[in-house]
C-alpha cells in the first residue's frame, strides 16, 4: 500500500485562516506531518489556488514576505507536480469519463501523477476511489467515517 498523500488547497487555507479551529488543527497536523515524513504532495495548482486566495481573497491578506516565506517552507518541500500535456490530457480523460469537475479532475490526476494512495480534501466525497487513489476528508468526526 501506497502511503504517499496529496494534499488539496483547502487544507492549506484551514491552516492560516482559523476561522474554524478544529480544521486548522486537523490542516495544519497534515501539513507538518507531509513535511516531516516526506510523503506529502502538492501540484502547481494547488500553489496557484491557495496564493489567488491568501494575495486577494482572505480577510487579512498574506504579507509579500509572509507569503514567500511560506513559499519556501511549506510549498516547496512538497511541490511534486508541475503542469504538463500529459497531466491535462489525463485530466480530461478523468472529465469526461466520470463527470467529475475539471479543477477536481487535475487534483485527481496530480495526486495520481505523484503516486499517492490518499488524495485529503473536503471536495469529493469521502472514501470515494480514483483506481488506487483513496479520498479521506480529514475534518470528518471518526463517527462520520
Amino acid at each position: 500500500m501506497n502511503d504517499r498523500f496529496f494534499l488539496d488547497t483547502n487544507l492549506f487555507v484551514y491552516s492560516v485562516t482559523n476561522d474554524d479551529p478544529a480544521k486548522t488543527r486537523a490542516a495544519t497536523g497534515l501539513i507538518r506531518q507531509a513535511l516531516k515524513t516526506h510523503k506529502g504532495a502538492v501540484s502547481y495548482q494547488v500553489v496557484q489556488e491557495f496564493f489567488h486566495l491568501a494575495l486577494k481573497r482572505f480577510a487579512v491578506r498574506m504579507s509579500r514576505q509572509d507569503s514567500e516565506e511560506y513559499f519556501e517552507c511549506v510549498f516547496r518541500p512538497l511541490l511534486k507536480v508541475h503542469s504538463s500535456a500529459a497531466l491535462y490530457a489525463e485530466a480530461l480523460r478523468l472529465h469526461a469519463a466520470s463527470k467529475v469537475q475539471w479543477y477536481d479532475s487535475l487534483i485527481v490526476c496530480a495526486a495520481r501523477e505523484a503516486d499517492c494512495g490518499i488524495l485529503y480534501s473536503e471536495d469529493f466525497q469521502h472514501g470515494q476511489r480514483f483506481g488506487g487513489l483513496r479520498v479521506v476528508n480529514p475534518f470528518l468526526d471518526e463517527d462520520e467515517e
